[in-house]
């Protein structure tokens, strides 16, 4: 659901995110529903401006997520409010999760995530009984060593109470970057080729080969923390990482271990960086290529609502600063790779059209004209 939907929500649970600093349209949404008298539920360590507007604030201890949600999902199984229709027709794995959920009573998660059991019970029954619910999260949900943990227990939470599916309702991440639903669409998730086709699954690994004409490899990729392992790892490991290209991205700062990372990184016999900040991670690269920002090349990012937006160049990139497609095409010719985008600003226009083939059930029709 976009985010706009807030305007069908009876309650707003929003979770490990700042949106009037980071998400200020999001927020004026927010805000707009809470004057209408939609109920919403602030989970967060810290206290953020939205508090202004909530119905609860549940000010949790740091690291105490899993033991929040599960309190939650406790009070809606145990008091009989789950929405069994929807189980029983949308939902797998239910009496594994009832199992599971036994231990974790309000009464006893309470002194470890620091909200009276009362509160706890309290906007669990109201998440499972309104008439719609939505849960939007941010990255301090998912930039966690827990993350999986957290995004699973929101998952479950909504599954159970089948507030998923209809207006106003569902589970909508608050991306952390204007692209990251755009890349994640276009396939830059290690078990995933473009419209999260898994590069396990056989039919869309032969469509993928074909379409690339390449082979391509069958087994799905690292994530970004098991990466930082298999960098420290024994030489014996015949999947030991001993370089890394890095583009766009700071994993010296968002990686949940950041002393981990740090060192990983610093591990590496060559560690690439393209990027228009000296990062954190840039500082500790051997090779930095100056990229260009946002005004300073054309293309398309797809925002947290899967709206495609065209951006132009406005400016020039300063200095030796080239656009990002420009850099990545120079190496793979480099690498002896048969790329070739013809058309201006570097072929945009044609990689573009492939990414929308690719992607053929998502975007086929947001043709690089419209």
């Amino acid at each position: 659901n976009q985010v706009n939907d807030v305007e069908h929500s009876s309650l707003i649970l929003l979770i490990g995110s700042n949106p009037t600093a980071n998400h200020p349209v999001a927020a004026t949404w927010f805000k707009n529903a809470a004057k209408r008298g939609t109920k919403i539920v602030l989970c967060d360590p810290r206290m953020t401006d939205i508090a202004k507007h909530a119905w609860r604030t549940m000010q949790f201890k740091p690291d105490t997520d899993v033991a929040m949600l599960n309190a939650m999902i406790y009070t809606v199984i145990e008091e009989g409010l789950a929405d069994k229709e929807f189980i029983a027709n949308r939902a797998n794995n239910f009496d594994a999760l009832k199992e599971n959920i036994k231990g974790y009573s309000p009464e006893a998660m309470a002194p470890i995530c620091g909200i009276p059991a009362e509160t706890l019970r309290e906007v669990a029954r109201e998440f499972a009984t309104t008439k719609s619910a939505m849960i939007l999260w941010g990255m301090g949900v998912s930039q966690h060593v827990h993350g999986t943990d957290n995004a699973r227990c929101l998952i479950a939470l909504v599954s159970i109470t089948g507030q998923i599916g209809k207006p106003g309702s569902g589970l909508h991440p608050l991306r952390g970057q204007n692209n990251v639903q755009g890349a994640s669409d276009a396939g830059l998730i290690p078990m995933m080729f473009p419209n999260y086709q898994r590069v396990d699954n056989p039919e869309a690994h032969a469509w993928f080969e074909k379409f690339w004409d390449t082979p391509l490899d069958k087994k799905p990729g690292y994530t970004v923390v098991e990466i930082m392992h298999k960098i420290t790892a024994p030489d014996s490991d015949p999947d030991k990482i001993r370089g890394m290209y890095v583009e766009g991205e700071n994993p010296a700062m968002s990686d949940p271990d950041l002393n981990h990372a740090r060192h990983a990184l610093a591990s590496l016999d060559l560690l690439v960086v393209q990027d228009i900040f000296m990062t954190e991670t840039a500082l500790l690269a051997d090779v930095v290529l100056p990229a260009s920002a946002w005004p300073e090349k054309v293309g398309t990012a797809s925002n947290t609502d899967r709206m495609v937006q065209m951006g132009k160049k406005a400016i020039n990139p300063p200095g030796d600063a080239k656009p990002d497609l420009w850099i990545i095409q120079q190496i793979a010719k480099h690498m002896g790779l048969n790329w070739n985008y013809q058309g201006p600003d570097d072929g945009v226009a044609a990689v573009y059209d492939e990414m929308r083939q690719a992607m053929h059930a998502a975007i086929n029709g947001i043709t690089w004209e419209r």
